[in-house]
């Protein structure tokens, strides 16, 4: 299951690095319809190990007729990333028109907007198009060090005294109670950043005692508390045992192998693609924000699209029923994750 896509022919325009691990590729894309909102993302194929594949990315604010993603580096890239950094100019792939799964509501007061370090990608041009309309807000974005900030300067430019920047490095952080504790009534917030900065900001918003509905996030899909392992899964009623490779999900293995599964987002956010964990040898690295902490202890499942495991062996229940099959049931004793 996906969303519709409307790809177009797309070649490389301009290419910039904003940060050292950073790269600015601004595409010039054929028959484009349409202009994006802030925290809008394109599917780019990229070629991954001699084969193609469709990797995700957040579109950046750019000229009438382009699109410009900012992609970092990763040392444990499954191959999208490595591959928009081998990209120069006039090379030609295909993007898809933006759609939107982060967008800003325009209904309050005040806006607080939230990055830790690439994910100041939609942020940034939500702070664009807040301060381009007179709207109340604050960004604070933190990062490895000041080197490491891509669009600092334009920011700060367009926002002066508005802009909180942190320095890992420097021994800087957030302090997300007292943000939360200085905000009107009605602010909503608005974070992209590591799993770690999301669950914190989720805990001390409801310690707060703020609306769920009024914390607006994305995360990373490749980041975990864990580096990535291979590993192999067991699909319970199928009699089929899949390899997952350290560069690649769950899913676009289980899918390689044949395996039915039901996906849309590829992010971690929707949960169609979640499985039942019926056993594990290993620890389980959650990386979704689909599933709370209660949900994944009482009933232990993943988003393949994103979560793995430690290495080890998974037996899971996709939930397509075979003939003659018994549901699987989970068993008891999964290592904790």
């Amino acid at each position: 299951m996906r969303s519709k896509q409307e790809w177009r022919r797309a070649k490389v325009a301009e290419i910039e690095t904003p940060a050292p691990d950073i790269r600015l590729v601004t595409f010039a894309v054929d028959g484009l319809t349409s202009g994006f909102d802030p925290g809008s993302h394109t599917n780019i194929k990229v070629v991954i190990n001699g084969a193609p594949a469709i990797r995700t990315y957040t579109v950046i604010p750019s000229p009438p007729g382009t699109l410009a993603i900012a992609v970092k580096l990763h040392p444990n890239s499954r191959g999208g990333s490595a591959y928009v950094w081998t990209l120069k100019p006039g090379d030609v792939t295909e993007m898809t028109e933006p759609e939107n799964r982060f967008e800003l509501s325009w209904r309050a007061s005040h806006y607080l907007l939230i990055a830790g370090g690439v994910g100041v990608t939609p942020i940034y041009g939500m702070a664009k198009a807040l301060a381009a309309r007179g709207q109340s807000l604050r960004m604070v974005y933190g990062a490895r060090n000041a080197a490491s900030m891509a669009f600092a300067p334009e920011l700060k430019d367009l926002l002066g005294e508005r802009l909180a920047t942190f320095s890992h490095d420097d021994g800087e952080a957030f302090d997300l109670a007292a943000e939360f504790a200085a905000l009107p009534a009605d602010a909503e917030a608005y974070i992209c950043g590591p799993l770690g900065l999301l669950e914190a900001a989720k805990r001390a918003w409801r310690a707060a005692g703020r609306p769920a509905s009024r914390l607006r996030y994305e995360v990373f899909g490749d980041n975990g508390r864990f580096a990535e392992e291979p590993f192999e899964v067991d699909v319970a009623g199928f009699g089929t045992t899949v390899a997952v490779r350290a560069d690649q999900t769950m899913l676009e293995a289980l899918q390689e192998a044949g395996v039915p599964m039901i996906f849309d987002c590829r992010r971690g956010e929707c949960g169609l693609c979640a499985v039942k964990i019926v056993s594990s040898t290993s620890d389980l690295d959650h990386r979704d924000v689909f599933f709370s902490e209660e949900e994944r202890q009482e009933d232990p499942r993943i988003c393949a699209c994103v979560s793995r495991a430690r290495g080890g062996r998974v037996v899971i229940d996709n939930g397509y029923v075979t003939e003659g099959r018994v549901p699987a049931q989970p068993a008891l004793g999964l290592p904790a994750g």
